[in-house]
């Protein structure tokens, strides 16, 4: 379930409570894993945000989505593939917010978007059974596109004590 190389982790002490260290990217990883929920946020082509809520599922390390091939973010993705996934509470006085950053790359391999298709049903239950499509996953409305992002840079906001956790992985 976890990436194959370990972060550089660090904490920024501007944002946190004195001595507060940092958190394990296994923590991160278990969240990412167990979201219920998480939101996109992507670049219009005219250089507004667009954040969108939508399903996740953590493999391989990285995050996996998808999203219908007419749908504004995937309209976005095909001029700028950059995004920020985040997940968490809404609570500010406990808990743990994941923000990654990261590039976002199609899914085309069949055996891979089984393997997604058959995590998706596993993590959302029998209502989210998708088919496979020679593009991603069937939906009512055509085809689902299936991205992946491996986190390049991703920070953890905890609460209690306060502190921010920077985690940079290796470009490549």
């Amino acid at each position: 379930m976890g990436t194959t190389v370990d972060p550089v982790t660090d904490v920024d002490p501007r944002y946190g409570e004195s001595g507060a260290g940092p958190r394990p990217w296994a923590e991160a990883q278990e969240l990412l894993a167990a979201a219920p929920l998480s939101w996109v946020s992507t670049v219009r082509p005219d250089g507004r945000p667009h954040v969108t809520p939508l399903l996740t599922v953590w493999r391989n390390g990285a995050l996996h989505f998808s999203t219908g091939a007419a749908e504004r973010k995937a309209r976005n993705l095909e001029g700028n593939p950059e995004v920020v996934l985040t997940t968490g509470g809404n609570r500010w006085d406990e808990g743990l917010d994941i923000v990654v950053e990261g590039t976002a790359e199609r899914v085309r391999d069949r055996d891979e978007l089984a393997a997604l298709a058959r995590a998706w049903e596993e993590k959302y239950g029998p209502e989210w059974h998708v088919e496979l499509t020679d593009d991603g996953f069937a939906d009512p409305y055509g085809t689902a596109l299936v991205f992946r992002v491996r986190p390049r840079r991703a920070f953890g906001f905890a609460k209690a004590p306060a502190s921010q956790t920077r985690w940079r992985f290796p470009e490549g």
